[in-house]
């Protein structure tokens, strides 16, 4: 329990250091596209200049970005294998990725999308373009997306826990 626990707190890092890496080094559509209509309006101009912004601090944050996502997986790796080591069944190596994955979606909702997105401004520091922006207090504006996610995420731990549990 404890290293499920240790597991799910590294991947809300990664998680924060993904949002910190994508906004400083990587102001492109992708990001963009997160964000609430009206604050992707504001955007626009930028966006629309990005091919005449310096390349180098983009290539550099997809790298970090490509690595922490690689780190994210492993760590849902780390857990199947430490699992398999253990003896875990289906249930228990399902157990384990579900509270991860989960763990991490509702910090992802509860203190990226409610504290960070509506309560800090921290987004308008990055994009002053966006200050003002009414978007930036809707908190649940992407529902839809979270809750492709979740289901995308609850295919993901149960394929992971029939493969780890047959190892």
């Amino acid at each position: 329990m404890l290293l499920t626990l240790l597991l799910t707190l590294c991947n809300i890092v990664l998680l924060c250091l993904m949002i910190l890496t994508a906004t400083v080094f990587m102001p492109y559509r992708g990001l963009a596209k997160n964000f609430p209509q009206d604050v992707q309006e504001a955007l626009k101009p930028r966006l629309d200049q990005i091919d005449r912004q310096p390349k180098a601090p983009r290539i550099f944050g997809g790298i970090l970005i490509i690595i922490m996502c690689l780190l994210f997986v492993a760590v849902f790796m780390i857990g199947g294998i430490e699992g398999t080591h253990r003896g875990f069944s289906f249930g228990q190596h399902l157990l384990r990725f579900l509270m991860i994955a989960f763990g991490v979606k509702a910090f992802d909702i509860i203190a990226l999308d409610y504290f960070l997105l509506t309560k800090t401004s921290f987004f308008p520091r990055f994009f002053p373009e966006t200050k003002g922006c009414a978007g930036w207090q809707q908190f649940g504006y992407n529902r839809k997306q979270h809750l492709r996610q979740s289901i995308f995420m609850l295919i993901c731990c149960f394929g992971m826990s029939f493969v780890f549990s047959r190892m």
